[in-house]
């Protein structure tokens, strides 16, 4: 009994969609007049475009193209009304004329992809094509200055947006005839600013995504390497980490990202070697620098170069008195010397004299690091206990 049941009101409703098809289809084909009229007149374009997007909210008229094309249409209009305004230096957002910009791309874009869907033929019908894509050529260079207003602004989510359509243009068979891969000399630079709001963002994926165009802004590549190597280190990518660093550094030497990355990254790999030949690059182009002497230390410290290790920090101990990690590398080159012969078994009475000189040598500069750097205790205190 209650199957016969269902099966009537299954029935019943049937029927009822039947009835309501043909004249859902008649308000919709009457709404779709009374657009093309208004469009016309130019009259109401802002209720021509939510009359659209009403109908585009049923999923059944997502594939229309009718309905699509005449909200672009609605959309084109304001733009023109907007950006006369503007030029007329009346009253008018400048925001707003961006966002009407962003919807015509997107709705443009939608359209030649529905017309390039083959028929029951295997043909297609490109009707829109032409017409849009000239328009939307022409205003393409406010996506570009969008982007630029909402970097100023710190909002980076908009402005990637902005920038993401403009360069996704290159690739979309809309523009084809205006090659825009050869052509466009601002992509490398719309391409740098997308990577550079995404990396803003902490967002990975956005950072990589434009990588290839943004690496060809010569303008901004250092910062561009930075950035994928700071993206890298995120994504735990070690390889592509070391070559960014790599790269950035051959490139840009004195550029104050690479140099102590790359010097850290040899160092904790273990390959002292490598990161003298990095120091030494980087003294031969700026000998007198401080940094990259203080770091040449670290490193004969770290190779037991210990009187050269002393020699580099009393020179700049020289120049510069308040340099802490100057007076802890020299002392604790001293400090390690006399660790290494108390530690030998048989320690003679020669050498027991020479330990000792060596750790009241190393004390001066340890006691001047404390003073330095009260707070560093875990440096200094445990040279201390082990001299007493």
């Amino acid at each position: 009994m209650d199957r016969i049941l269902t099966k009537q009101i299954y029935i019943f409703f049937c029927v009822l969609f039947l009835l309501m098809a043909p004249c859902s289809i008649s308000a919709q084909k009457k709404e779709i007049s009374a657009a093309e009229d208004l469009l016309k007149k130019n009259k109401d374009i802002e209720k021509v475009q939510k009359s659209m997007e009403s109908l585009l909210k049923d999923s059944n008229n997502l594939g229309n193209t009718k309905i699509h094309a005449l909200l672009f249409e609605s959309l084109q209009k304001q733009y023109l009304q907007g950006n006369e305004k503007l030029y007329l230096k009346q009253n008018y957002d400048t925001t707003a004329l961006f966002n009407i910009a962003r919807q015509l791309f997107i709705r443009g874009e939608i359209i030649d992809s529905l017309e390039s869907r083959p028929n029951k033929k295997g043909k297609m019908k490109i009707k829109y094509r032409k017409d849009n894509s000239q328009f939307l050529n022409m205003i393409r260079p406010n996506l570009f200055n969008a982007g630029i207003f909402y970097i100023r602004k710190n909002d980076y989510r908009q402005a990637y947006d902005f920038f993401n359509i403009y360069i996704e243009c290159a690739n979309h068979p809309l523009f084809r005839e205006y090659k825009y891969p050869h052509r466009d000399k601002k992509l490398p630079n719309a391409a740098y600013w997308a990577v550079y709001s995404s990396f803003k963002q902490n967002d990975i994926r956005g950072t990589l995504r434009h990588a290839y165009w943004a690496l060809q802004d010569t303008a901004h590549n250092a910062f561009m390497l930075q950035y994928l190597a700071e993206t890298y280190r995120l994504e735990h990518d070690s390889l592509r980490y070391f070559k960014s660093l790599k790269e950035g550094f051959e490139k840009y030497p004195t550029f104050p990202f690479f140099f102590p990355r790359l010097v850290e990254y040899y160092v904790n790999t273990e390959h002292q070697d490598s990161a003298m030949i990095v120091v030494n690059k980087a003294l031969s182009i700026n000998p007198n620098d401080q940094m990259y002497r203080f770091t040449k230390s670290t490193l004969m410290l770290n190779m037991n170069k210990y009187n050269e290790c002393i020699s580099i920090c009393d020179s700049l101990i020289t120049e510069n008195d308040s340099l802490a990690g100057a007076y802890y590398n020299a002392g604790l080159a001293y400090f390690d010397q006399a660790v290494k012969l108390d530690k030998k078994n048989q320690i003679n009475s020669k050498n027991k004299t020479k330990m000792f000189d060596l750790y009241r040598k190393s004390m001066p500069y340890l006691q001047k690091f404390q003073a330095l750097r009260p707070e560093d205790k875990t440096k200094w205190l445990c040279h201390y206990i082990q001299f007493i």
